[in-house]
């Protein structure tokens, strides 16, 4: 057996990682949504001239909003906009049958926002980046 690192996979490896997650899980959860059913999607904040002024990466699976990325520039900070950002988000999700969303921040980012809008601390890696902290947070949306 040879064990390799590699940047790109093949195509036919990479789809034989896949699938063989995907068998193992329908074997334990038969009724598990398939990858194929996830809904990536983004909520954006343009200004009038449709310029971006902030956003939100996230994907819906397995009846949860992962929310893998939130930005605001600097001018919009503390405005509202992030607030309204996270809702439409969570509607959309909640619209696609998910019923928890989680997401993750680090000690310098948004913590604090997150819990103002009713994340709950769930996991905190303290090192992650060195130095500074990871915490991972989640909500209910039923």
């Amino acid at each position: 057996m040879s064990i390799t690192v590699e940047r790109e996979a093949a195509a036919e490896d990479a789809a034989a990682l896949s699938e063989g997650i995907v068998a193992f899980n329908k074997a334990h959860v038969p009724d598990l949504e398939d990858v194929a059913d996830e809904v990536r999607f983004f909520v954006l904040a343009k200004d009038d001239a449709g310029a971006l002024q902030g956003g939100i990466r996230a994907v819906c699976y397995w009846s949860t909003l992962h929310i893998e990325l939130v930005w605001l520039d600097e001018t919009a900070r503390g405005s509202g906009i992030g607030a309204k950002l996270m809702s439409e988000a969570e509607d959309y999700a909640q619209a696609h049958n998910c019923e928890k969303a989680l997401v993750e921040t680090t000690s310098w980012q948004a913590k604090p926002f997150y819990e103002k809008l009713g994340y709950t601390l769930m996991a905190t890696l303290p090192g992650r980046p060195k130095g500074h902290a990871s915490h991972y947070l989640s909500k209910s949306l039923v």
